[in-house]
């Protein structure tokens, strides 16, 4: 499955998905990440043929720093 992003096609037909080690494994609201040529995609676990979002480097950088930061927690 190619998915297009940013002006160019992201081929996701090999790409090796995996949960982060902090997913239970009787989580059902994990996310699979992807680390391919161009970029991170990120998809839902629970549908795995469904759309996935392809981030780039920079992009995934600020993401992860950001979460270690606290950025992200709710209040």
């Amino acid at each position: 499955m190619e998915v297009p992003t940013k002006g160019s096609l992201v081929d996701l037909t090999h790409a090796a998905w995996f949960k982060s080690s902090r997913s239970g494994p009787n989580c059902d609201n994990c996310v699979e990440v992807a680390f391919v040529t161009g970029g991170i995609a990120v998809r839902d676990s629970k549908n795995p043929t469904g759309p996935a979002l392809i981030f780039t480097p920079d992009e995934w950088d600020a993401f992860v720093g950001g979460t270690k930061d606290g950025e992200f927690d709710l209040a």
